[in-house]
């Protein structure tokens, strides 16, 4: 039996169309961990609401607060913004950096109930819009543009479900937050996502869906604030986010290039703690980027992790 042959046009579109869909893998996972197996039947179901029987994850915060390096991003044009609370507790001195060597000050509201905070400045940055009241679905992918090492990078990553996050130290309390598989990151970035900490978690409309607080580096999780705590934070502060905001679209082939354009515009920016209320605090010149404290996964119907489990260490990310 004899085969007709094929054009050799075709034979080479062929060949260019699969480099083209390995080089597309290639670069949302370049550096990144395996993403997890897929879970039958739940992606792309509606994210149920928080519940006290979600798996837990414990983290012990230190008393007392050092010098360090995260990530803002602002949500009015009117100097309002937004971090991760263990970025800026205890800081008597917040500057947001607009430029090498140059910041402004920034007041600190810490909302005592999650763990966003905002920060206010004289004069502010165009402001990303939020998508808080959108339906999250499994599988979603949120993007995290930010400071991860104190140097411009970022993340892509999709989205598992709620867990609750057990802080004990300053600032206990329990709240809920969003964790997502890491999917992706800047090309030549490796080892921790330290200074990501306050990053905006973006959806594919460039819209803010949480705030970026922690990752666990073995498992490749990066964990977010819930769309709720943010709000409570805007609301709790009195200040409100800019109802005219537009967002650019975000797709994994863009993201490096989409970031790049916020911290150009400022609607990112790295911010700084430079004192803290510690007794002889001193400024630092050169603050390191904040990594969170480990913490540890537990039961979902416990506070306390069993004491025979091996323990998912779990950073903040500024």
């Amino acid at each position: 039996m004899h085969f007709p042959r094929l054009p050799d046009w075709l034979v080479y579109a062929a060949v260019v169309l699969a480099l083209l869909i390995s080089a597309v893998g290639r670069q949302e996972n370049a550096a990144a961990p395996p993403p997890p197996p897929p879970v039958p039947g739940e992606e792309g179901l509606p994210l149920g609401p928080a519940s006290p029987f979600d798996p837990a994850v414990v983290v012990e915060v230190p008393q007392t607060t050092e010098p360090g390096a995260g990530t803002a991003f602002a949500v009015s044009d009117d100097g309002v913004w937004m971090t991760a609370r263990h970025v800026v507790e205890g800081c008597r001195q917040a500057a947001i950096m607009v430029a090498d060597g140059r910041g402004v000050d920034a007041q600190v509201f810490i909302d005592p109930r999650g763990e966003a905070a905002i920060l206010i400045t004289e004069g502010g940055a165009p402001a990303l819009p939020l998508g808080l009241d959108r339906t999250l679905r499994r599988g979603d992918r949120a993007f995290h543009p930010g400071y991860p090492q104190g140097r411009a990078g970022e993340a892509t990553s999709r989205l598992l479900g709620r867990e609750n996050l057990v802080v004990r130290g300053r600032g206990a309390r329990t709240e809920s937050v969003l964790v997502w598989a890491e999917t992706g990151r800047t090309d030549g970035l490796s080892g921790t996502l330290a200074g990501l900490s306050g990053a905006p978690a973006l959806d594919s409309a460039g819209r803010v869906i949480g705030v970026t607080v922690a990752e666990a580096p073995r498992r490749g999780r990066i964990y977010t604030t819930s769309p709720e705590t943010v709000l409570t934070a805007l609301t709790a502060s009195g200040h409100r986010a800019a109802s005219y905001a537009v967002g650019e679209p975000v797709t994994p082939e863009n993201y490096g290039r989409v970031a790049d354009n916020l911290r150009r515009d400022l609607r990112v920016a790295q911010v700084i703690c430079l004192e803290t209320d510690q007794a002889g605090a001193a400024p630092a010149p050169e603050p390191s980027p904040v990594g969170m404290p480990q913490p540890q996964a537990a039961p979902a119907n416990e506070a306390e992790p069993a004491s025979e489990a091996q323990p998912a260490a779990v950073s903040p990310v500024d």
